[in-house]
């Protein structure tokens, strides 16, 4: 899961999408480097402010290196980078208009990000907008209709972050997940793992938060904690498991025009690739495996990666050269970002 603190319980929008949808289916820590761009521009009033408070100290689970680590699983492989010279954000227009700049899209196809393309990942606090990049990631629930139409506008493309994999206690369709569907803590505080074997129950929830990042604007989806599988979730989850529960969030986005990309999970990337249309990793430089990503590069797809204890000067050679769009942030996800 990503590095992020607590949101406020907003977004009214969701709750119009949710009942509908169960009416029809029932830097560096230097914040002075003057290398280091967004270090803090006047951001938006558009946005809900983050609550206060940093996630709890995530537990200890077995590390493993098949799978880029989440913030609620230190010991878990995560593998982020910016890359290298931003791409100039140009004018992509509508998420369906070809000649975006950095994406192949043929007329009336999703948005499709190519590698290279510079990003800003902002999960904390308003957003700010000022961030010279072709690509923003930004919280679902957060994030204002008016802050993706003002992005757009800036011929940004918007992507929208919703945990598909946990439980959040502070989320405003939190009361609709039933009790059995949450297992384990996945070591951030009011955070359970989903038992991804329950389609039935969490398909139609998870719609509801899609069709509430279409209706805002939102060109793709970055769902989070999807490689539950691989930790202790409370569950006895399947490789298998994961792979259909990954496949149907990739259906869900892709019925609703919008891009989605695999966050961290890298063991099954050879399997998901084709369901994908980017990756989005945490600390593969760290952890030394962003060669494994090499696949979503040479299929003409993003690669957007971050580090958070790495300095750009430890992980940017390679990252230019295997073609990831990285950049160094800070574990709370503000709007600090310090690219390649």
């Amino acid at each position: 899961m990503t590095r992020r603190t607590r949101p406020l319980l907003a977004a009214l929008a969701l709750t119009t999408a949710l009942l509908a949808t169960s009416c029809s289916s029932s830097g560096s820590e230097d914040e002075d480097d003057p290398s280091a761009d967004a270090t803090g521009a006047q951001p938006p009033a558009a946005t809900a402010a983050p609550v206060p408070g940093s996630p709890t100290e995530p537990p200890s689970t077995p590390p493993t290196t098949s799978a880029p680590g989440t913030p609620g699983n230190p010991t878990t492989t995560a593998g982020p980078t910016t890359p290298g010279t931003p791409a100039t954000p140009g004018t992509p227009g509508p998420p369906a208009t070809p000649g975006t700049p950095g994406t192949r899209q043929p007329g009336g196809a999703r948005w499709q990000p190519t590698p290279g393309l510079a990003w800003q990942w902002q999960l904390g606090g308003g957003v700010d907008q000022s961030v010279d990049v072709p690509v923003y990631d930004v919280d679902g629930f957060e994030t204002d209709a008016s802050v993706v139409a003002a992005l757009h506008a800036k011929g940004r493309k918007v992507i929208c972050y919703i945990n598909a994999g946990s439980w959040e206690d502070f989320r405003p369709d939190s009361a609709a997940f039933a009790q059995a569907l949450q297992g384990s803590g996945n070591g951030w505080k009011g955070e359970k793992w989903f038992d991804i074997r329950k389609i039935d129950q969490l398909k139609p929830l998870m719609a509801a938060r899609f069709d509430m990042c279409r209706q805002k604007g939102f060109d793709a989806v970055e769902p989070d904690t999807i490689e539950a599988y691989n930790q202790n979730s409370g569950f006895p989850l399947t490789s298998e498991d994961q792979l259909r529960y990954n496949r149907m969030l990739a259906g869900l986005a892709h019925e609703r025009g919008m891009a989605i990309g695999l966050k961290n999970d890298l063991e099954q990337i050879p399997a998901l690739l084709p369901d994908f249309d980017f990756a989005v990793n945490e600390e593969c430089a760290q952890f030394n495996e962003c060669g494994r990503l090499s696949p979503f590069v040479q299929a003409g797809k993003a690669v957007f990666h971050v580090e958070y204890k790495l300095g750009t000067e430890k992980f940017c050679s390679q990252s230019k050269a295997l073609g990831l769009s990285s950049m160094q942030k800070k574990l709370e996800l503000d709007a600090w970002r310090k690219p390649c």
